[in-house]
């Protein structure tokens, strides 16, 4: 199946999801200059941003302030990734091309960054609120390969530069697949 990866990523999100509660809302998180709100907020609105590209409209990077925190955040997940994943199931959508604020991709490239990104922010909502982040290890393995063949160190940057991910974190020995990935996008683990 073409979108498994990003079907896992969804199903490992939605657990973390489901331990995430209203106190924790202004925790910090590991994506510095974001609290767990506006990491969640990001992980929620992602998937409209998903299902908007992939249906040939012009997303925004952001889903326009939206405060899922102060709802029921679960059920906006779930009815973002389902669309999302609809979008990526659609006739001829991971051979097209898709516009996106910083550039054209395919649509089965698209499909990575989305699974990846779904991911890694459910690793960043587990760790924000102690829970597990032994998310997963074989998507994990599979999603940090991925990542380790498309990013450049021209998209890392300082917290707070614009840069999509950070400088690249080491993990140690005996850190999990999740972890080993979320150093690579510039966690510290």
């Amino acid at each position: 199946m073409a979108t498994e990866m990003y079907e896992r990523a969804i199903a490992s999100s939605k657990k973390v999801l489901a331990g995430v509660n209203p106190e924790h809302m202004d925790a910090p998180s590991p994506c510095e200059s974001w609290t767990v709100r506006q990491v969640l907020n990001h992980l929620v609105g992602g998937q409209d941003f998903f299902t908007v590209a992939m249906t040939g409209g012009s997303p925004s990077v952001e889903s326009e302030g939206a405060d899922f925190g102060s709802g029921d955040f679960r059920v906006a997940f779930d009815e973002g990734s389902s669309a999302g994943l609809a979008a990526f199931q659609a006739p001829g959508a991971l051979e097209k091309i898709v516009s996106l604020p910083w550039g054209d991709m395919p649509g089965s490239a698209f499909l990575g960054l989305a699974a990846t990104d779904t991911f890694v922010h459910g690793w960043d909502l587990a760790k924000a609120t102690g829970q597990s982040t032994d998310l997963d290890p074989e998507l994990a393995e599979e999603l940090l390969v991925g990542s380790k063949a498309a990013i450049q160190d021209a998209f890392r940057g300082a917290d707070g530069s614009g840069m999509p991910f950070g400088p690249e974190q080491q993990a140690p020995a005996d850190a999990t697949a999740a972890d080993r990935l979320a150093a690579f996008l510039g966690r510290k683990v």
